[in-house]
């Protein structure tokens, strides 16, 4: 969820719409799209420490190291997808301070995981974030650069741009393109 919400608050603010989409609009998908990613996760879980825990078969302390161990590989891929794994050793020295970086996933515990995990979250949202606002500031600058060339000082440049950047958005299909590459980021 924070890496979906952070991209599509920067997709805000680079389009120059202050309120557009809302704030309902902008979280909705987000959460629809956090559930899409997480359902194999959670199905997981499901399969693996619920319902043995409704049969009988798993203990609550059983289900529950089960779940966190599901939950923990999720996270773990995502970190080491994004190459990020310098958060977990920040998080771990923090934790445990004169011992060395841990040498395999088992070592580091999950309250140090947690945090690593939303650090490294936060790196690829506003990194996709930033590429997504780059074409945006260029149209911006491109038409301040005009107005100002044609003597305009006194037109606000953002009144100007903000239609290019609407029909940019439109003519690429953005909603769909941020959308999948919102998706593949995950796989």
């Amino acid at each position: 969820f924070t890496r979906i919400v952070i991209v599509m608050s920067l997709l805000r603010q680079a389009l120059g719409a202050a309120q557009l989409p809302p704030n309902q609009i902008r979280i909705a998908p987000s959460l629809f799209m956090t559930f899409l990613v997480m359902a194999p996760t959670w199905s997981k879980v499901n399969a693996q420490a619920i319902t043995p825990y409704n049969n009988g078969t798993f203990t609550q302390g059983q289900a529950f190291d089960v779940a966190v161990g599901v939950l923990r590989e999720f996270m773990i891929k995502q970190v080491e997808a994004a190459h990020n794994e310098d958060d977990v050793y920040l998080f771990h020295a923090y934790a445990h301070p004169g011992k060395g970086q841990p040498e395999t996933w088992a070592q580091v515990d999950t309250t140090t995981l947690v945090p690593a995990y939303v650090l490294s979250e936060l790196k690829v949202a506003f990194l996709m974030g930033f590429r997504i606002y780059l074409p945006f500031l260029i149209i911006d600058m491109v038409i301040s650069s005009v107005l100002i060339s044609i003597g305009m000082q006194l037109l606000p440049p953002v009144m100007v741009s903000l239609p290019f950047k609407l029909l940019l958005f439109v003519l690429v299909d953005g909603w769909t393109l941020l959308c999948a590459t919102l998706l593949a980021s995950f796989s």
